[in-house]
């Protein structure tokens, strides 16, 4: 890694705080990392960004900045997840190239993928045909965000380019009661469901959606392979290419966390996306591949939320 100052946009969340974690324990760590809170940068403030980008010129960016949630959060606050997501992916695309970022990666989801996408996913099904209703603000502002960095380095020659990750978890989560993904989600339910001694946990929808999990991680090592790569796709889909059930996954996750009680699946709420895996084909032809196996995963993950549970929001 040859870059001497690396910007990481939204550093305290979970995604940035393993980009953190790989890039201090790298064996050619970048002289310099800078981060700024949003009291410090609001990235939705066009002038302050660009105020910020002409100030320190990083010659690296890592955009894991991102206003994000789960279901029932896209759901009710789809003009937040719409405006915040793009504004922030605009003023700072846009500021990198005035100020001669040399290497801009930007990280989005495979939300991004129409609803009834191929399966497993691969990156030229994007735009083919709707989206899913449910997440359709958030993933709206990720692919303005791929595409600009499409555009940018299209026109301009600069090496923008995207990484779009499959479900995320493990430390740093967000274990919110209502705005959680399914991972956080249940482990906080699983929980308190032990510690109050209750018969059951009740579990949204069906229960047969498929979904595929990364670990934050193996995600982190992604990012930092793909801004060695010289010629790198203009996005990529990061994943372990292989799924389950969302009832299986809570059948582990109440497993690891100790949960003996009933699992109820609540039909009246709804799915999701029915199905969703990743083709991983582009990304392991670079030579990446995941290496933390989902059990283990879960492991790690429910030992992190159990150290730091003073601290985790309701």
């Amino acid at each position: 890694m040859n870059f001497q100052k690396i910007f990481v946009a939204g550093h305290r969340g979970m995604v940035g705080s393993a980009l953190i974690r790989k890039l201090t324990s790298s064996p050619n760590p970048p002289a310099q990392i800078l981060t700024r809170t949003r009291d410090q940068l609001d990235l939705c403030n066009q002038a302050a960004v660009d105020d910020f980008f002409a100030t320190e010129k990083p010659d690296c960016v890592l955009f894991a900045a991102a206003k994000v949630g789960g279901i029932h959060a896209n759901a009710t606050y789809p003009a937040e997840f719409g405006y915040q997501n793009t504004a922030m992916a605009m003023n700072s695309i846009h500021s990198a190239y005035r100020h001669g970022t040399e290497r801009f990666l930007f990280l989005g989801s495979t939300c991004i993928y129409p609803r009834n996408a191929p399966q497993p996913i691969p990156e030229d099904s994007l735009l083919s045909s709707p989206l899913e209703q449910t997440n359709e603000a958030y993933a709206l502002a990720k692919i303005m965000g791929l595409k600009l960095c499409q555009y940018y380095r299209e026109q301009y020659g600069v090496m923008f380019h995207s990484a779009m990750p499959t479900n995320l978890y493990g430390p740093g989560d967000n274990y919110h009661s209502e705005n959680s993904h399914v991972i956080p989600g249940l482990i906080r339910r699983f929980h308190e469901a032990k510690l109050g001694e209750a018969d059951s946990v009740t579990v949204w929808g069906s229960g047969n959606p498929r979904r595929e999990f990364l670990h934050v991680d193996d995600l982190a090592t992604a990012v930092l392979h793909l801004i060695t790569l010289a010629d790198p796709p203009h996005w990529v889909n990061v994943g372990t290419g292989t799924d389950l059930r969302i009832a299986d996954l809570a059948a582990k996750i109440a497993s690891v966390v100790g949960f003996q009680g009933e699992i109820i699946q609540d039909t009246s709420k709804p799915d999701g996306t029915p199905v969703k895996r990743t083709n991983t084909e582009l990304i392991n032809s670079t030579g990446w591949h995941p290496s933390i196996d989902l059990d283990e995963g879960l492991k790690t993950t429910y030992a992190d939320f159990i150290r730091n549970s003073e601290t985790i929001r309701c």
